[in-house]
């Protein structure tokens, strides 16, 4: 049953995605393409987060400084978020469970900008006091991307990825099949090109490694069953209970007070 949801859902995206291709210019085909995973994102993911748009910052944060901007941010909804207008928020590091940014075109420029604002987004240190936890809770944040068109096999996408790892001098991570869930990636988590395949670290308890194999990523060029993945990779990362909170103290460490006194 899930599957079949799934899949038709899958499909759905793809034929209304055709409307906005009729579209002469880059932005106006996106920005319907954003709104189809936003309201198929709103329907399905959990009600412990919530979805929006914009950068991530971390208490070393500086004003101004050059950020990347995320189509779709999956946060904590019991943190706050910065209003910066026109629908764009800036959400704190502590607060973030996923990003996706959605592609029209799935390219090696695409891959390029997206590995580099994912291993931005891992770089980002979050500050947080924990008393317990339950499940299993992501070592950093997770970064996806879902693409409408792109190569005709996933093997082209994985070079893609390497490649971009190699030009922006990014290392790929390392694990042992004992410890990998409990490593973080160090860009990219997975690409997903609907009705196509994907191609997504294997560090994760969602897992299509049956042999154990100490490869980084899993490749599958399927025309169904990739937003399911996506949908159970997502469900995965907010299925858990955690006791933890914002520690405030590094946000206020630049802070300027004067004549401050305890008494």
């Amino acid at each position: 049953m899930l599957k079949s949801h799934m899949d038709a859902i899958e499909n759905h995206l793809v034929s209304i995605s055709q409307i906005p291709a009729n579209s002469g210019h880059t932005l106006h085909k996106g920005t319907p393409r954003e709104a189809f995973i936003k309201e198929y994102l709103g329907g399905h993911i959990s009600s412990n987060v919530a979805i929006g748009t914009g950068e991530i910052i971390d208490a070393s944060s500086q004003p101004g400084a050059s950020r990347n901007q995320f189509d779709i941010v999956l946060y904590k909804k019991n943190y706050p978020k910065l209003d910066f207008g026109g629908g764009i928020s800036g959400f704190l590091i502590e607060s973030v469970i996923a990003t996706i940014e959605v592609k029209s075109l799935l390219d090696q420029a695409a891959i390029d900008q997206s590995v580099r604002a994912a291993h931005n987004a891992k770089s980002l240190v979050p500050n947080v006091n924990s008393s317990f936890s339950s499940g299993w809770i992501p070592p950093k944040v997770l970064n996806y991307v879902v693409g409408y068109t792109g190569p005709a096999q996933m093997s082209t996408l994985h070079g893609w990825i390497l490649n971009s790892h190699r030009t922006l001098n990014i290392p790929l991570p390392t694990w042992s099949q004992t410890d990998k869930t409990s490593i973080a990636g160090t860009a990219l988590d997975g690409v997903f090109q609907l009705n196509k395949g994907f191609v997504k670290l294997d560090n994760t308890p969602l897992t299509l490694n049956q042999n154990n194999s100490n490869g980084i990523h899993t490749i599958s060029d399927s025309v169904s069953g990739n937003i399911l993945m996506l949908f159970l990779s997502l469900q995965s990362a907010c299925d858990n209970i955690q006791g933890a909170w914002l520690n405030p103290l590094p946000y206020v460490a630049n802070a300027q007070y004067t004549n401050v006194e305890t008494i």
